[in-house]
């Protein structure tokens, strides 16, 4: 058995190295290490509550609305606050717009980059991918770029800034929308329908989204050439390299649900095992710190009760992430548990057939950017400029509430206690904490870690191929991690 440290990975957010063992040409076991200790849940401590609203963002410059939906929405239950309808639809908006661009952004820049590798140069889809996706030459980045800079002024009539907002609010949005305005939001989303119909998907959006099976799927990928669009290239390339075959993971998936307004909620919220679809309660939600450098009293907490106290000198510890768990068992969260526990039939038939794994993450991210931007420009019609956009509450003295969201990546929470007037605790689990956590007390590798054991490794290869596909099919955010 030989040994291998594969990292810092580069196109991630935040510092991450994986250490594999390798037998027979295959990993046989794998160690994630989040390598920076942050803390942000100590700078909250002894902070009035709103000071959440301004703290809880910058854990992250890619995805700090999210933070700011789930400070917003924990501070809301602590005080009792319900948002107003519009303010839902708005900040439904300004999240949606964050978690698109962030997926747009992992499938051109983070992801697609590695097939343009030397090592694929011998297949015949190679040069189209050079061509397209080579890092700063490619001509996919120019186009997608430009398109993402027009779709991300939504943020910028609604939110007035990215990242950091300080638009979210416990009862909606800080800002009204005129009807002027949101004629401009329907331009702005149209403009962007057009690059994702031309480009990424080469159809329609309705189209995309209706799909309904793997065999349809490859059916309508064959129904045109695969330099036709950028999906159907992807799919022509995984189809190749058998990417259903790689990475798969526990098939265990989370979901908190995403996009709620008054009368319900975009995408559902459960958990899906043994081929079905089933509710929780987040009562089961604890974090086990046997290999994280924490120190505690409890080796499993729960985050009502949590602690973030930095002992780097465990000797059973190798990373700064600790590992959640639902009832003691490992969940997968992202773009696949939202899509797969909403039922949608060409993620469930794609999960059934083979699992969660490398093709089917990224096919579900790129059907839910088809599918929220259906939904965003349904929420822009939807809001009644002469009605009043947040609602108002204090939070009081002694209160607790819990924040839960879905960014891009997946499942996001936030815990608050207030005592006295003053955040006494502050507790947060991120997506990539879930996805990229280590072992637990039982021995029970993390996500990320199941799903590398059998990626095969040549000989010669210090940063295996396979091994960049998987960590980059999860998209992780190292920094919301290590909170």
């Amino acid at each position: 058995m030989t040994r291998l440290i594969v990292g810092p990975f580069n196109r991630v957010e935040g510092d991450l190295e994986v250490k594999l063992e390798i037998e027979d040409g295959r990993v046989h076991a794998a160690r994630v290490v989040s390598t920076l200790y942050r803390g942000f849940e100590r700078m909250l401590v002894g902070k009035v509550p709103d000071d959440a609203l301004v703290y809880a963002p910058r854990i992250c410059g890619i995805c700090s609305v999210s933070q700011s939906v789930a400070a917003a929405k924990a501070l809301a239950a602590a005080a009792g606050i319900e948002p107003v309808q519009n303010g839902s639809l708005a900040a439904n908006l300004v999240h949606a717009t964050e978690n698109v661009a962030d997926h747009l952004t992992h499938f051109y820049l983070f992801f697609m980059p590695d097939f343009a590798r030397t090592a694929y140069a011998t297949h015949t889809w190679h040069d189209d991918v050079v061509d397209r996706f080579k890092a700063v030459t490619g001509s996919a980045t120019r186009e997608m770029l430009a398109a993402r800079a027009q779709f991300m002024q939504i943020m910028g009539l609604l939110a007035g800034k990215w990242p950091h907002t300080l638009s979210i609010q416990p009862g909606g949005t800080t800002r009204s929308v005129s009807a002027h305005e949101l004629a401009r939001l329907s331009a702005i989303l149209a403009g962007f329908r057009r690059f994702l119909q031309t480009r990424l998907f080469g159809d329609s959006l309705e189209r995309i989204a209706t799909l309904s099976s793997g065999a349809e799927l490859e059916a309508w990928a064959d129904g045109r050439r695969s330099r036709a669009s950028d999906f159907r290239l992807f799919l022509h390339v995984s189809r190749e390299l058998e990417l259903e075959h790689l990475g798969r993971g526990y098939d265990r998936f989370m979901s908190y649900g995403a996009y709620t307004t008054p009368s319900g909620s975009l995408f559902a919220k459960g958990i899906f095992a043994d081929g079905g679809v089933a509710t929780f309660s987040t009562e089961g939600i604890s974090e086990d710190l046997t290999h994280a450098w924490y120190d505690s009293l409890a080796m499993v907490e729960r985050p009502t009760e949590g602690t973030t106290v930095a002992d780097v000198s465990r000797g059973q510890a190798y990373s700064w992430c600790k590992a959640p768990r639902l009832g003691g068992e490992v969940m997968e969260v992202g773009a696949i548990a939202r899509q797969v526990i909403s039922q949608h039939p060409l993620i469930c038939d794609l999960v059934m057939r083979s699992g969660g794994n490398v093709h089917s993450r990224v096919v579900a991210r790129l059907l839910e950017i088809a599918l929220v931007v259906l939904a965003m420009e349904r929420w822009v019609r939807e809001i009644d400029p002469g009605e009043s956009f947040c609602g108002h509450g204090k939070v009081p003295q002694t209160a607790d509430g819990v924040g839960l969201t879905e960014a891009a990546r997946g499942s996001l929470g936030h815990w608050l206690r207030v005592r006295n007037g003053k955040i006494e605790n502050y507790q947060i689990i991120a997506p990539t904490t879930w996805n990229f956590s280590p072992r637990d007390g039982a021995g029970q590798p993390g996500a990320l870690e199941k799903a590398l054991v059998g990626a095969p490794v040549c000989e010669g290869e210090t940063e295996p191929v396979s091994v960049q596909h998987i960590v980059r099919s999860f998209d992780p955010c190292l920094v919301c991690t290590v909170h």
